[in-house]
């Protein structure tokens, strides 16, 4: 086995890898993970076999005021990507590569956020383990609010009362539409004044930002609204689609809407979309601040009356000299 650090000669072998992969998603691609690589530092490898094939991935940045690796600072989630072929063993020498990889520059620990199993299109566990024989400490624990599309639990009375009570106060969704929503700049305006006004926050994406995103990948990342009467916008959500799991990002409702039950119908109907669209999970994000620390009961008790339950997303830091003995 050896590693290569990636740069963009490289980058149609990465996503290759990506694509085989059991646990990566479109988050992993570089089109996408390069869009914001001047915030960021990239630190990332590829790790191939004595047959020169990529076996695996690990999304990386590197941060100077920490001593830190991280997998990765600039996604929810990276960890190791493995192919079909990367075995348990064979995972033990790819952290222990890594390990040595990046200890020869200078670096001490690795944080590290594996892809959480609801992302997996088989099992994909294998680094979970050696990260634990490597004495990895679990440092942040993120609950997000999942439901199995499979056995879906049936919608609260309150969730479905609101539901009707949309329905009767005019209120549509663009659901039936052939394609989702292009109106980003009047959404966004809506998203950036409740963050501001209810959480003084502001999007992660600024609204270029995510319009460049959905051009790069108008299957996976598509908009979806509320509108009233007078085919206003008063709520709405951004799906991010992978190939198990449809991820709730940047809910959002006006005044009007949040009175008018808009997101309880929303949500009910987006539900039953990605039932009819083969998705095995419709993931509602994390009701959590503060590296899990903080539970925002109100905002997990709306999620838990669609039927939501609890999946982690966690992470964690380990000492490289502890990977470097794995594979000895």
């Amino acid at each position: 086995m050896r590693c290569e650090v990636y740069s963009p000669q490289y980058k149609d072998v990465w996503n290759a890898t990506v694509l085989r992969s059991r646990n990566a998603t479109f988050l992993h691609l570089r089109e996408y993970m390069d869009y914001h690589a001047d915030r960021f530092c990239d630190a990332s490898l590829l790790f191939f076999n004595d047959k020169g094939k990529c076996l695996a991935c690990l999304p990386a940045t590197s941060h100077t005021d920490n001593a830190d690796i991280c997998s990765h600072g600039g996604l929810t989630y990276g960890g190791l990507l493995l192919t079909p072929e990367a075995t348990t063993s064979i995972v033990s020498k790819i952290l222990s590569l890594a390990g040595k990889h990046y200890k020869s520059l200078g670096y001490k620990e690795l944080v590290y956020k594996p892809v959480p199993h609801i992302y997996h299109s088989t099992p994909a566990e294998e680094d979970l383990y050696w990260i634990f024989r490597a004495g990895g400490q679990l440092i942040a624990r993120s609950v997000s609010s999942t439901i199995p599309l499979h056995c879906p639990l049936p919608l609260s009375k309150l969730r479905r009362r609101k539901a009707n009570h949309a329905i009767a106060h005019g209120f549509s969704t663009n659901l039936g539409q052939p394609s989702s929503c292009e109106d980003w700049e009047d959404y966004w305006k809506i998203l950036h004044e409740v963050l501001s006004e209810r959480h003084a926050t502001i999007p992660v994406h600024n609204c270029e930002e995510i319009r460049l995103l959905h051009q790069r990948f108008p299957d996976n990342i598509r908009l979806f609204t509320v509108r009233n009467s007078q085919s206003s916008i008063v709520a709405g959500c951004v799906m991010f689609e992978t190939q198990t799991t449809a991820h709730v990002q940047y809910i959002a409702a006006n005044a009007s809407g949040r009175d008018g039950g808009a997101l309880d119908l929303l949500f009910s109907e987006l539900i039953e979309y990605y039932q009819h669209r083969g998705k095995a999970y419709f993931d509602f994000g994390i009701s959590t601040e503060q590296g899990g620390k903080t539970l925002n009961e109100g905002l997990i008790f709306q999620k838990e009356g669609f039927g939501g339950r609890a999946v982690c997303y966690d992470t964690y830091k380990v000492e490289l000299n502890q990977l470097i003995v794995l594979a000895e």
